[in-house]
């Protein structure tokens, strides 16, 4: 499902929802809860910072600083090799 339809069927969903006193009032305190879960996950990144990492981890490999997993390598031996 594509972000505009996602956001289609949230607003038709909402209209719905904004009939109904009590679950306008649920609605917007999970929406909240989402809302200051995502401002204080420290392991999400915003577009602008996830495309600079992938950008410096293209420059590494272009300088030979780039570690590739091994034929047949597991990705937990794979992490403990590099950790």
């Amino acid at each position: 499902m594509t972000a505009i339809q996602m956001s289609a069927e949230i607003l038709r969903d909402i209209s719905i929802i904004a009939e109904d006193e009590n679950l306008l009032k649920r609605a917007v305190k999970y929406l909240r809860k989402l809302v200051a879960e995502k401002e204080t996950d420290s392991t999400l990144l915003s577009k602008e910072d996830f495309f600079a990492r992938v950008d410096e981890a293209r420059e590494q490999i272009k300088r030979g600083e780039g570690i590739e997993m091994l034929p047949n390598e597991t990705l937990d031996e794979f992490l403990e090799r590099i950790g």
